[in-house]
């Protein structure tokens, strides 16, 4: 069985916990055992710390890649935020050895030490990748039968070069795998190109309206094309789109692709969080 060091993030366990537990059931069933990461920490995002100082962005980074490589394992992020910052800074370090041994006199001051080898996998591409398809399709009781926006979001793709997961401007992989479990996504078959769902680069805390008026832009979007709910692969895309359809005539469900993928196998919805979301999942 493939194992992963789960990195949670701070999202999910806080506001939707239902992401958490459906990613765990999801990878169980699957045959991927998900590892917890005892005493990680943020990410940390380099929007904030990174701007400041980059030894120090970098070090808080490497302290949960040191977690991870310490049970000899990878990580796996089920946020496309986490999952950029992560990433970025294992390529840096594998890159920069000067930095790497200048963030390990940081490290060695809580006893780790990073070798600068540790990978970083978003979930999805894992599922994509390691599981595959087919095995997807075989574990699907309850085919989704609905019309999806699937939402890749800003950090899941970019920067293509590095992470070389799929074209970053015209991606299949996340379609594939909401159609593997019987739905239909209806967003990336529009001419039109998604914006950020508004949250990121600290817009949303900073410039509320501003954020909301990229989330209505992508729920008319959605509309549009014939969506009848709303799929992502992070939960601050989650947190956004869940939040602002509020007083906004728009109802959307928003899933993660893990609860998609719960409901598919068959799992309890309340097991799978739904009724924590702000804008009621009726489905």
């Amino acid at each position: 069985m493939k194992k992963y060091a789960f990195f949670l993030g701070c999202i999910a366990p806080l506001r939707y916990p239902g992401i958490e537990k459906s990613t765990r059931e999801v990878f169980k069933a699957l045959g991927v055992e998900l590892v917890d990461m005892k005493g990680a920490n943020c990410c940390p995002a380099p929007g904030v710390i990174k701007s400041f100082s980059r030894a120090t962005w970098l070090a808080a980074a490497a302290r949960n890649l040191a977690l991870a490589e310490k049970e000899g394992l990878d990580i796996i992020t089920v946020c496309n935020g986490c999952y950029g910052s992560l990433f970025d800074a294992a390529h840096e370090l594998h890159e920069d050895k000067d930095m790497l041994d200048e963030v390990n006199k940081i490290l060695a001051e809580i006893g780790l030490k990073y070798s600068g080898e540790t990978k970083v996998r978003h979930f999805a591409e894992v599922l994509y990748k390691d599981v595959g398809i087919e095995k997807i399709k075989k574990a699907v009781k309850k085919p989704a039968d609905y019309n999806v926006a699937a939402f890749y979001g800003c950090h899941f793709l970019k920067p293509s070069k590095l992470k070389q997961l799929d074209d970053s401007e015209n991606p299949v992989i996340l379609d594939e795998l909401i159609e593997a479990v019987g739905a239909k996504s209806v967003l990336r078959k529009q001419k039109a190109k998604p914006i950020c769902c508004g949250a990121g680069g600290g817009l949303r805390s900073q410039f509320g309206d501003t954020a909301l008026k990229f989330t209505r832009t992508n729920l008319e979007i959605m509309k549009n094309g014939g969506a009848e709910m709303i799929v992502d692969v992070c939960p601050f895309c989650h947190l956004q789109f869940d939040s602002g359809q509020k007083d906004s005539g728009y109802s959307f469900p928003v899933l993660h692709l893990s609860q998609l993928y719960g409901l598919a196998m068959g799992m309890n919805a309340k097991n799978l969080g739904l009724d924590a979301h702000i804008t009621p999942v009726k489905l």
